[in-house]
């Protein structure tokens, strides 16, 4: 069936459109794809600021090592740090106009309905309970405590965790019961508040 677009459809079509000349800086270049020249250099940035980020990590090793400087990177708070400062920034362009989002702080509408929050009933959450008691009464209980007790011997040492998981998983452990089993040999991570 043909007919006119909705009110909606030609917003969406419209914000589309928006996206691209505001967001993406392609209106900011003479011919974007002319050779694609303009995507390739936006490319070789992406990647050169990666390399940069890469080589402060390295630094930050105490070994040379990528994983080091992960390491450390954590628990100096370094990673957090970087989150905050960049979000920060960012807060900052949008308010002061030098960043665009459509709908955000450009072609915004007055008359925008509002989202729809998706909530989930209780009928819902008691029914997946329901099912989660059933699922956890006809499995082999004791194959699922065999395999969550693989789990925390493997998580103590130094074994790749992924196949261990694996088999908890065939042994229909839960998720919840495998980040149970991880988190009571791990701890729950905090990360240390930066000052």
């Amino acid at each position: 069936m043909l007919a006119l677009p909705s009110d909606h459809a030609a917003r969406v079509a419209l914000r589309t459109q928006q996206v691209i000349a505001e967001e993406t800086g392609v209106t900011n270049t003479i011919d974007p794809l002319g050779g694609s020249w303009f995507v390739e250099w936006m490319t070789d940035r992406v990647e050169a600021d990666a390399e940069a980020y890469l080589a402060r990590i390295l630094d930050m090793a105490p070994d040379g090592t990528v994983t080091g400087g992960l390491l450390r990177g954590i628990e100096s708070g370094w990673f957090m740090s970087e989150i905050a400062d960049a979000a920060f920034a960012y807060q900052q362009q949008l308010e002061k106009g030098t960043k665009h989002i459509v709908g955000v702080n450009v072609h915004t509408a007055a008359d925008e309905p509002d989202l729809e929050i998706l909530r989930i009933s209780k009928e819902v959450e008691l029914a997946q309970q329901r099912r989660l008691t059933a699922f956890r009464a006809e499995r082999d209980t004791a194959a699922t405590d065999a395999a969550l007790e693989r789990l925390a011997v493997a998580a103590r040492g130094d074994e790749n965790l992924v196949p261990v998981i694996m088999d908890a998983v065939r042994a229909d452990a839960t998720l919840g019961e495998i980040c149970g089993t991880l988190k009571d040999v791990f701890g729950t991570y905090r990360e240390p508040p930066v000052i």
